[in-house]
Order: C-alpha cells, then structure tokens, then sequence
C-alpha cells in the first residue's frame, strides 16, 4: 500500500502529500473496488429501476414516474456526497478515515436497493431509490478520496485511466447479470449489489488507510457546515470550470442512461422481452471502446502533461454521439451511437478525473471537495429526468430531440474546460 507522508498546513490540519509510487496490487484492488462502486449504481438506473416503474405504472406514464424517483433521489445525492465526504475528512475512527464510510455504504445502500426491489408502489420505490442513493454515495465519496489520498501526482493520469473503464466495466457486468437472472426479480436487484459489496468490503479491508489525530479534527461549526456544500468560485475559478465541463457532459450522459430503455421501446420498437438484451449489448460495444479509449487518453496524458486538450476533444465527440443516437432509426444505428459515445467517454473520464485531482482547491479536504465536485455528476440525474418530460413534450414525443439536447450539453462540457487555466 502507498505511504502518506504529512507537512504542516494551517488551521490545525495536516496536507497529506503522497510520495510513494503505488504497485498494481493497490491499483488492481482500488480499480476493483472503484468498479463495484459503479455496479451497484448502473444496474438499477440503465435496467431494474425503469421496469421496476414501468411494471407498477404502466409504460405510458413511466417516464414521468421515473422522472420523479430518479430526480429526487439525486437530489439526495447531491447532499449525501458531499456531506459524507466531509465527515469521512473528519473521521478519527482506529478504522481509519474512509473504511468505516465505505462499510456503512455497502450495508445501507443494499438495504435501499431492497425496499424496491419488495416496493408495491411508486411512493415505496420512491424511498428505498432514496436510501440507496444516500448510503451509496457515502460509501462512493470515501472511495474517491483515496485518489489524492493515495496517488502521487505523476501516476494520477495513469490511475485515473484505469479508473475510468470502471463505469462501462460495471455497466456491462451490470446489465449482463441482470440478464443472467432474469425473471427473477428479486435476484436482478440484489445480486449486483453482493457482487458489488463483496469487492469494496474486500478493499476496505486490506487498504492502508490514513488515520486523523484527534488533536487535528477541525472544529465543528455551522459555518464549517456550509461549507461542505460549496466551493468559492472567486478563488478556486478552476474548480469551477472543472464542475461546470463535469456537470454539463454528465448531463449529456444521464439524459441517455435515465432514457435508454423507454428511447429503445419508442423510437427504436423494441419489444420490453428484449430489453435487456439491447442494453447489455448497447454497453458492451460501448464499455469495450471505452476501456481502450480510457486506459490510452489515461497514459498519453501523463506522457504529454496535458490534461485539458482530451478533455474538450473527449466531450466533443461524445456530443456526436448524442447527434448520431438522435437520427438511429434501428438498433444498428443505436450500436454505432453507443460506440462513438465511448470514444468520448473513455477519454473524458480518465483524463477529467486527473485534472480535477490536480485542482482541487484544500488538500486537506480531498474528501468534502471532491465530494462537492461530484454534485456535477450527481445534479445531472437529477435535473436530466424533471427537465427530459418537458423536452419530450416540446418535441411532440420524440426521443431524437431529446438526445440532440444531449449532444449540445456536450458541447458545452468542451467549452467550459477551456476556462482551466491552471492545468494544461
């Protein structure tokens, strides 16, 4: 495990400046780990969530059910993330700083992930979404400030790339147990979570995680509090392009996810049987030129000491994506969509992540700052399902309007990165 070696920073905490080069034992563990942490998320979203509504509500009015859930319970990630992230930076637990956080995620989150799978109704679906999202995100902020915690900045590139064939990783196992066990309701729901939770609760085992002196332990206060929930963009502009490139592509994204399956019964006219086939093959064309895609963009990266020019070409491309899903008229126009589509993902998130690492803003608040980071990838679900109804209805029905919005969200993902100045 990589050594953490501490200088002296003001207000009693401590700047944790990881020296050591990690071995591919921790990489391996931590990609895993990063992996299962996806899983337990796509499963439900790109498959079981929307059957789950569609089956209790019809499919005529399951997309504004879903709309409902989904952005609700984003809305509750947004808080979640940051939040846990904060406490996980405060943890003076014997158990470390983030194990503990990781722990009680996988437990409440599964739990969540139980009630509805079980739910007889939107409002019962409404708060188990609820719960998952809330404890899912407290163990997902702990696993993502082992980033800076761990990784010395000249391996962030490298890690990051690796890090980023998890989502497609996920997605396709997802999908594909959900597949594997299908009619069996109660087992596509709750299987991809054990598989998920046995991983992380492998690597919050073995990690060798920082530990936080009591005498260090900011002192607790409503300002401190509000804080937790925003960073200044007057003096950290960079994070805040960052956040602004983040939450406008993971828009792009979350309009195509959340929709998928109602974009493949609508526009495509695929049968609700084939369903999940479709989709577990949408992501494994997907996930396979991601991982490509993600472990290169990661590598040349580093080897470039360039961050931003991947990022704008990334978001770029994935905006193309969007325009070609828009004008599929069948499932092998929605295959060469999806394969565009990760090209551009792979590449942004890899390279994105490292960039983000490289600007945050307090080293002392990996955990609250890049928890409050991932409210950009968090409000997207959230806004994307409650915003997707009206775009629909603007568009008399059609799914290719919809993900034409989707492209222009990109877009803009390119320009906002151009406003980081601090990183090349």
């Amino acid at each position: 495990m990589a050594e953490v070696t501490f200088e002296p920073a003001v207000a009693s905490l401590r700047r944790e400046v990881p020296t050591a080069r990690v071995g591919v034992g921790f990489i391996s563990l931590f990609t895993l780990a990063y992996m299962s942490a996806n899983l337990v998320f796509q499963a439900p979203i790109l498959v079981t969530l929307p059957l789950k509504v569609s089956s209790l509500v019809g499919i005529k009015q399951a997309p504004g059910s879903l709309a409902l859930v989904a952005s609700i319970g984003a809305f509750v990630a947004i808080f979640g993330n940051p939040f846990f992230g904060r406490m996980s930076d405060r943890t003076t637990s014997r158990l470390g700083m983030r194990r503990p956080w990781m722990v009680i995620g996988v437990v409440g989150g599964t739990a969540g992930v139980a009630i509805v799978s079980f739910a007889p109704s939107i409002p019962v679906v409404l708060l188990g979404w609820c719960i998952a999202q809330l404890f899912f995100n407290a163990m997902l902020a702990s696993l993502a400030a082992v980033l800076p915690d761990q990784i010395p900045v000249a391996q962030r590139g490298t890690v990051s790339g690796v890090l980023g064939i998890c989502l497609p990783i996920a997605a396709v196992s997802g999908t594909y147990i959900v597949k594997l066990f299908s009619g069996q309701h109660i087992a596509t729901f709750l299987v991809p979570c054990a598989t998920g939770g046995f991983f992380i609760l492998l690597f919050a085992v073995v990690l060798n995680d920082r530990h936080l002196a009591k005498a260090d332990r900011p002192t607790w206060s409503i300002r401190e509090f509000a804080s937790t929930f925003y960073v200044k963009p007057r003096t950290s502009p960079d994070f805040a392009w960052a956040f602004a490139s983040r939450f406008m592509f993971l828009m792009a994204y979350a309009l195509l996810a959340t929709y998928e399956a109602y974009y493949l019964l609508q526009k495509i006219g695929t049968t609700v049987a084939d369903v999940p086939q479709q989709i577990f093959l949408g992501t494994l064309v997907q996930g396979a030129v991601i991982v490509a895609a993600s472990l290169i963009g990661g590598h040349l990266s580093d080897r470039t000491r360039r961050r931003k020019i991947f990022v704008f070409t990334a978001a770029i491309v994935y905006g193309v994506a969007m325009f070609a899903l828009a004008i599929a008229s069948n499932f092998n126009g929605f295959l060469v969509g999806m394969a565009i589509s990760g090209l551009g993902f792979g590449v942004f998130a890899a390279v994105d992540l490292a960039l983000v690492v490289d600007v945050l803003p307090n080293p002392g608040h990996n955990g609250k700052d890049l928890g409050v980071f991932n409210i950009a990838g968090a409000l997207p679900f959230s806004l994307a399902p409650a915003l997707a109804p009206t775009i629909l209805a603007i568009g008399g029905g059609s799914y290719g309007v919809l993900y034409a919005v989707a492209g222009v969200c990109a877009i803009l993902a390119a320009v906002a990165i151009m406003g980081v100045k601090g990183v090349r």
